[in-house]
């Protein structure tokens, strides 16, 4: 009978501390040139270690509840991820021709661009007062306009261990600035994504004239949004292969760069 106690106290107090453990989802804010941006921080609570910190900049729809819940599966107990806002508080698209107008200055802008980025870079920093980042492992992940984002933070020259691109624009205004890459560089396309891969020649001209760590990784038979679950238009699709594979290769990539082997 003590044996079945013990065993029913154990489970119940198993189940009370995974009731307690959850998933925090803490607004981070900071002003910028006049511009206030409201951001996310997420991570699971129940894991008390501090972890590998990554900037995530979202898909051109920006910070909402589809970014929320993918930031939320890929940090898991494993990273405490900053979902950032690039465009201010005040703007959240709604449809495609916000969000278009949203990406425009900051297309037409790469220098702001890369100065939000840097500033959400400082702001996960900062979080290492209160969540359990661990400032040695750093890096940033985005997704299609994010991916564009966080490559320019790599030729902005952060110190980030690694960043990781998923369907992202590979486009720079400067191709000079390449040189300032000090991450391991993981870049992962859709063969058939025909907004990105007009460019992957330039590209990876680009990256073979620096001494970076770089992959350029095509996957067969997947278009424009291949990890977005929403998205199932002809030229802009989810594609649960191509996701799978692209996660873990991103999970390679991150704990090679952590640890600091290949």
């Amino acid at each position: 009978m003590r044996i079945a106690r013990l065993c029913s106290f154990l489970l119940f107090a198993g189940f009370a501390v995974a009731a307690q453990a959850k998933m925090v989802e803490k607004p981070v804010e900071w002003t910028q040139d006049g511009t206030t941006f409201h951001s996310v921080l997420i991570y699971n609570d129940a894991v008390a270690t501090k972890r590998p910190g990554l900037v995530m900049v979202p898909n051109w729809y920006g910070v909402n509840d589809l970014a929320i819940k993918k930031a939320e599966m890929i940090a898991g107990k494993e990273y405490v991820i900053l979902l950032t806002d690039m465009y201010g508080a005040k703007t959240r698209p709604a449809n495609d021709d916000e969000a278009r107008a949203a990406i425009k200055p900051l297309y037409g802008d790469r220098v702001l661009m890369r100065k939000r980025a840097n500033m959400a870079l400082d702001q996960l920093k900062a979080q290492a007062k209160a969540a359990p980042v661990d400032l040695t492992k750093l890096a940033a992940i985005g997704f299609c306009f994010g991916g564009t984002a966080v490559l320019d933070l790599a030729r902005s020259g952060a110190d980030v261990a690694a960043v990781v691109s998923f369907h992202g624009g590979l486009q720079t205004d400067d191709p000079a600035l390449a040189k300032n890459i000090k991450a391991r560089v993981l870049v992962m396309n859709g063969a058939d994504d025909k907004g990105t891969m007009p460019d992957a020649d330039k590209f990876m001209d680009e990256m073979r004239a620096t001494k970076a760590d770089w992959q350029f990784v095509v996957l067969g038979n997947a278009v424009h949004c291949f990890t977005e679950t929403d998205q199932h238009s002809t030229g802009c699709a989810y594609d649960e292969r191509a996701a799978k594979r692209s996660y873990r290769m991103m999970q390679d990539w991150l704990h090679g760069a952590f640890s600091g082997t290949p």
